[in-house]
């Protein structure tokens, strides 16, 4: 875990998920700010859009923070590894693509290359393309997911058998006692992405704060299946709209186009659940207040020695 915090360089094991087009700078800089990594996710904005977020959070913290770039969805891939260069990010997280070609990239520029898989097969491919760090998200995961369906509990173990870098688990986890499970299955850390929608810094609509804090067990739905396009979203009016449109057999071209980036800003910035969705992981269940991203890391961190502390003592 020390190991991993010191290459990332910050001070908890924690990684803040991409969060695409409603990505912004005080949520991103309170994360660094606090000792974790704050990302700021590119999705599908243009770069002059990203570099005016990269320049806002810049201008509120000093510490490390990543870029996100998930390669199949935006167009100006090249352009944003530009900007990481140009702007000195200490990381960048690729997802939803073939990392390698970029990989070389930014190691060369000094700049960390986090990748997020979610297969045993893809964290070897990753790791001998040279990535430092991987994430590993299981299916418990908000937003655009992987088609394989495997949980975090199954999947951070195996990978982490396979592979010699840290490995960060991702999904399902909100909370210390999530931070200690994943430690105890091998990884250095957790990446979260749900959590941070319910924090103090987080300038999203209330209603989507609102709606995280009532959530339950069963509070999120899968859209996509049928289309291999798995997106987990929080329950809704416009979510409900398009699982029945799928299985009134929808194209991919008309599920792609009606879960676009603009649809889920309507829900996460506008409140607007009946004409938008909201990205939301099943760890939103666990979620009952809402704290400073300080006060969630002090909180973490006690119940993670805790919970450490509790096994101890059952072993002795």
């Amino acid at each position: 875990m020390k190991y991993a915090c010191d290459l990332l360089g910050i001070t908890y094991p924690i990684i803040q998920g991409g969060m695409g087009n409603i990505s912004n700078a005080p949520l991103t800089s309170a994360v660094s700010e606090a000792g974790g990594l704050g990302t700021v996710g590119a999705g599908t904005m243009p770069s002059d859009e990203v570099e005016k977020l990269i320049l806002d959070i810049k201008s509120k913290t000093t510490k490390p923070f990543s870029l996100n770039i998930p390669i199949s969805v935006t167009k100006y891939t090249n352009e944003l590894i530009d900007l990481a260069i140009k702007h000195r990010i200490a990381a960048v997280s690729l997802s939803a693509g073939n990392p390698a070609p970029f990989i070389p990239i930014l190691q060369r520029n000094d700049i960390k290359a986090i990748v997020i898989v979610a297969s045993v097969k893809h964290a070897i491919k990753a790791e001998e393309a040279g990535a430092d760090v991987l994430v590993a998200e299981g299916f418990e995961a908000a937003g655009i997911n992987s088609s394989l369906e495997l949980t975090t509990f199954s999947l951070i173990p195996q990978i982490v058998d396979k592979v010699g870098i840290p490995v960060f688990a991702a999904g399902g986890i909100a909370d210390g006692r999530g931070l200690a499970a994943a430690l105890m299955l091998g990884a250095s850390g957790v990446q979260m992405g749900t959590r941070f929608v319910a924090v103090r810094e987080a300038p999203f609509h209330k209603a989507y704060k609102e709606k995280v804090l009532h959530s339950d067990d069963l509070g999120t739905i899968i859209l996509g299946r049928s289309l291999g396009r798995v997106r987990r979203v929080l329950k809704g009016d416009y979510a409900a709209s398009l699982i029945d449109s799928e299985k009134k057999g929808m194209t991919e071209e008309e599920f792609l186009e009606k879960t676009s980036e603009q649809f889920h800003v309507k829900g996460a910035i506008q409140g607007d659940f009946e004409k938008g969705y909201v990205n939301g992981g099943q760890a939103a269940g666990l979620i009952q207040h809402i704290p400073s991203v300080k006060q969630l890391f002090e909180e973490m961190m006690e119940q993670t020695q805790n919970q450490i502390k509790c096994v101890d003592k059952q072993f002795q």
